[in-house]
């Protein structure tokens, strides 16, 4: 498929980024001096975790949101930043929403969800369970199902950060983009894609969770019978179809990181830039720190792209 043919348009992410509310636009992106010096490349981060729900899942759920009619009752499955994001944008609109989570979901995330005004029901071991609760509930009281990485609005918000992505002062030579359901990848792809082709695009998955990187390397379908990771955000073990579409002709390349080195990635982003990053948001730098010499001397940029973490798990992979 040609990006002539891709079901998201440059168009399309323009018009929509009008719909998203300043507190979830341009989030800070520049060079950090002392993780360049640490990993031998020209670092650019860009922090999606500095707003109302430390994610960048906002962006997509306040396009929705603004597009949904006040009397729509919105379900969808989450892991918890997707929900949370629904639940702040919907209710900031008076619209009613249910969001499914796994009975294991971070603890602070349902927390939250709950504080964002929506009826959260727990149900199903982990998030693809949880998944096939909610499209069955929606299908039984005909509430729209939303699911994150197939609703054009998720891929749409993503692609926004592509946008500002634009602002910088020259083209990346790579891109490490985490990968889950793939909505994040797709949308900022398709921007970067079209506008600096030479960029090199790779998503990164963890190991414990590789379902959506085996399928885009196999070029077929394949779940997994389990996750296990520590990045919950991107723990996916039944790819979305349309996703594995989606991203064919926009990745250069796929990489699986460790739960151990990605623990050692949040350590370094919060030595050196004073953020407490979420798993599934260190990914990128957990890529580099695996193969530093590929990189070396490179303009890379990465999307810290959530910062949701407990304070027992603060304890625990910080040490504080």
């Amino acid at each position: 498929m040609s990006l002539r043919n891709h079901r998201l348009s440059l168009p399309q992410i323009q018009s929509a980024y009008e719909l998203i509310r300043a507190p979830f636009k341009h989030s800070p992106q520049y060079v950090v001096p002392g993780l360049s010096k640490h990993l031998g490349v020209e670092l650019v981060a860009k922090i999606e975790a500095l707003n109302p729900i430390r994610s960048f899942k906002a962006r997509g759920a306040e396009i929705l949101a603004a597009r949904a009619s006040s009397d729509e009752k919105i379900i969808c499955a989450s892991a918890g930043n997707f929900g949370q994001a629904v639940a702040y944008s919907c209710s900031a609109r008076n619209i009613q929403c249910t969001i499914y989570a796994s009975k294991h979901a971070n603890k602070l995330k349902v927390k939250m969800m709950r504080a964002f005004g929506a009826q959260v029901i727990l149900a199903g071991e982990d998030f693809d369970e949880a998944k096939v609760h909610a499209k069955a509930e929606a299908g039984r009281v005909g509430a729209r199902f939303v699911e994150d990485g197939l609703d054009i609005e998720t891929l749409e918000g993503a692609g926004s950060i592509g946008l500002e992505l634009l602002e910088l002062d020259r083209p990346l030579d790579v891109l490490l983009i985490p990968l889950g359901n793939g909505a994040l990848a797709s949308g900022i792809a398709r921007v970067v894609k079209e506008k600096n082709p030479t960029t090199k695009v790779i998503v990164v998955q963890a190991q414990g969770a590789s379902a959506m990187v085996a399928s885009l390397r196999t070029q077929s379908y394949i779940e997994n019978e389990a996750v296990n990771t520590i990045c919950d955000g991107i723990a996916v073990r039944t790819p979305v179809k349309q996703s594995l579409i989606d991203l064919a002709p926009l990745i250069d390349d796929t990489l699986l990181v460790s739960d151990d080195t990605t623990i050692k990635a949040m350590q370094i982003i919060h030595q050196e830039m004073g953020l407490v990053c979420e798993p599934s948001g260190a990914v990128g730098i957990s890529a580099l720190l695996d193969d530093l010499s590929r990189f070396q001397g490179q303009r890379v940029g990465t999307i810290l792209c959530g910062g949701n973490v407990t304070p027992q798990q603060m304890k625990m992979w910080q040490n504080v």
